[in-house]
């Protein structure tokens, strides 16, 4: 079983802001899948589903960004999910709009959510997969910049990256990391 986390910051306010790409990476999943409405589990809406004949599970954890490690450390104890088999999905300031980017492992590069997976699994050796967001411009303080909303130039590029980001996680699944930081790390 693989355990594909979205991360982002639940409510309405926080919707289409570039915090929330990991959740519209789940979100567009899901979709594809054709799986059904969320449960509330682990302070977090999961799916189960299944890519090919591997069962999946889709988590979008409920608990805010910077306290993420909670949700996702419940459900892969839970479900016993290996730390290879654990890919997270998240926004990333130091890379351009728009671009992705698979690891097997490494640090959070100061993306919050990751930083505190990374703490309460006592570990970094899990996959993920950032999507760039773009520099905040100059003046902007990195928080407010990752809470704001994509300016309509950027919309389409950036529901592209989702959309190309969700069939990434695909080939994750049924390929491997390998595969995938070949393919999509260009």
């Amino acid at each position: 079983m693989k355990l594909i986390v979205g991360l982002g910051n639940p409510g309405r306010q926080y919707e289409g802001t570039r915090h929330n790409v990991g959740y519209a990476v789940v979100g567009e999943l899901a979709r594809r899948l054709g799986a059904g409405p969320p449960k509330a589990r682990f302070q977090a809406e999961l799916v189960q589903s299944q890519i090919g004949d591997q069962n999946v599970l889709l988590l979008c954890p409920l608990t805010y960004m910077n306290r993420s490690g909670l949700s996702v450390q419940a459900a892969k104890d839970y479900y016993k999910i290996a730390d290879q088999d654990l890919l997270v999905v998240c926004d990333d300031i130091n890379l351009p709009l728009a671009k992705l980017r698979f690891r097997a492992r490494g640090s959070s590069g100061g993306q919050k959510g990751l930083e505190d997976i990374i703490q309460r699994l006592g570990t970094q050796e899990f996959c993920r997969l950032r999507i760039g967001v773009g520099a905040p411009p100059e003046g902007w303080e990195w928080a407010d910049y990752v809470l704001s909303k994509f300016r309509p130039e950027e919309r389409d590029q950036i529901e592209q990256a989702v959309v190309k980001a969700a069939g990434a996680v695909e080939t994750w699944v049924r390929e491997g990391i390998e595969v995938c930081m070949n393919q999509y790390n260009c």
